[in-house]
């Protein structure tokens, strides 16, 4: 069985005592592959210097939204030189966010619309941060779509079926983390059962999020999306190992992989 994690801050500080047994517990539990995502300039790099250690890791390179207002004059400019780096194969995490109040949105909109159109440019795909503003997200994508055509993940995906729906015929892909795993997030698996088969993804968003019955455990880590994996299987109504393929080889097309 081949498990991958499509999104995990791996550079985290939360990880420093124990890395290499991090990815070396994924590896036992089936996880093949490890996607390592950036949210500063300064994570970007530590992520692709990750990947270049690691044979199952990979790199997404970019500035989330609440870290958009700390962003130096020069830190765009590291991004696009770090997405031509060795083993990078998406941009983010990208997106909006409305819940927290760190950037002014104005500006999130601002870098949201240079990691589009930088994934235009370059055809690598997208990660999207999304939180209390799925209206706000479907507007920037319906305008970028008018330009040429998306790829990417909605990461995490906390939204709405309709929402969901709309992000996949822009040309998105739906992630999900341990919250869909959780007692009392059965309206997010009825959302989930209606992801097509060919566009549902699984993810940690490692150390955070950790699935039921690792709830509460910090840090999560990549090992655990086995229980998202479980969960998901069980609410589609399908194995865990057809699954655990099925999202393995969704990954693999939407990042470019070779199987």
């Amino acid at each position: 069985m081949r498990l991958f994690d499509t999104h995990c801050h791996l550079d985290d500080d939360d990880f420093d005592a124990d890395r290499e047994g991090v990815v070396s517990r994924a590896t036992q539990a089936g996880v093949e592959t490890i996607l390592a995502v950036g949210t500063t300039a300064d994570s970007s790099a530590a992520v692709v210097a990750l990947a270049a250690r690691y044979d199952s890791v990979l790199a997404a390179v970019g500035i989330q939204p609440n870290y958009c207002a700390e962003a130096g004059p020069d830190d765009w400019a590291r991004i696009v030189e770090l997405a031509a780096a060795s083993k990078v194969v998406a941009l983010g995490e990208t997106g909006l966010d409305r819940y927290w109040d760190h950037t002014p949105f104005a500006v999130q909109q601002d870098y949201f619309d240079r990691h589009i159109r930088l994934s235009q440019q370059q055809s690598l795909p997208f990660v999207v941060h999304l939180r209390d503003c799925e209206e706000d997200i479907l507007q920037m994508l319906r305008e970028a779509r008018r330009r040429g055509p998306l790829q990417g993940v909605m990461h995490s995906y906390t939204g709405t079926a309709a929402g969901a729906a709309e992000c996949i015929e822009l040309g998105l892909y739906i992630s999900f983390a341990g919250m869909v795993t959780y007692k009392k997030s059965d309206d997010l698996r009825v959302v989930a059962a209606t992801i097509p088969d060919d566009r549902i993804l699984i993810e940690t968003d490692a150390p955070y999020l950790s699935p039921h019955p690792k709830r509460g455990q910090r840090p999560n880590e990549p090992a655990l999306v086995i229980h998202t994996a479980v969960c998901l299987a069980e609410t589609r109504g399908t194995s865990l190992a057809s699954f655990a393929e099925l999202t393995t080889a969704n990954a693999q097309r939407l990042f470019k992989l070779r199987r």
